[in-house]
């Protein structure tokens, strides 16, 4: 009877084992990772798409070539201003007119081209929009800093966004704390 438990314990081991290989781990280069959104030039979603390229890129082909990264990030630029732009760069591309030793050198290059100004003009203006409202310090900081980020915005003028974008109580206590670190 004995054996019989230690040889049912030992298959059941060994099926799950087997049914983790047919499943694929979710680890290394098996891990998922979320499918990436079409590119259509639009230059205020420009900063998100380069950012879940660098991710995907970092997570699943950090052993691909540097061409073969940038054409797998020109078969998400579809649609309006990215389709001719796709074609120019591939046609610089095939001519040698254009080369990058890095993908980030190409993903730099595309984002300075759908993002140009426009892009920090639309960071500042959401981070002049941004308040705490609802949410946790945490949460507003996190929101805060991804604002902040390309919005040309820095030193004390970003700090007194901060500031103002905070609830009324926690900026009251704020200022109380500077004005007693300023006493006599």
């Amino acid at each position: 009877m004995q054996a019989q438990i230690q040889a049912l314990l030992a298959a059941t081991r060994g099926a799950g084992s087997i049914e983790r290989e047919a499943m694929g781990s979710n680890t290394g280069p098996h891990m998922e990772v979320a499918k990436l959104a079409i590119f259509n030039g639009e230059a205020g979603k420009v900063g998100g798409f380069v950012i879940t390229c660098r991710i995907y890129l970092r997570m699943k082909m950090r052993e691909a070539t540097v061409e073969e990264q940038m054409q797998w990030v020109l078969s998400y630029a579809q649609g309006g201003s990215a389709d001719i732009w796709k074609e120019n760069v591939m046609e610089e591309l095939e001519t040698g007119e254009m080369e990058y030793e890095t993908v980030e050198e190409f993903l730099t290059s595309l984002k300075k081209e759908f993002g140009g100004g426009e892009e920090e003009l639309a960071k500042a203006a959401e981070l002049r929009k941004l308040e705490q409202g609802g949410k946790t310090m945490e949460e507003f900081i996190q929101e805060f800093k991804r604002a902040a980020r390309e919005s040309g915005y820095e030193r004390r003028p970003l700090i007194e966004e901060f500031k103002r974008g905070m609830n009324g109580g926690i900026r009251r206590k704020l200022m109380e704390a500077e004005n007693q670190g300023n006493g006599p």
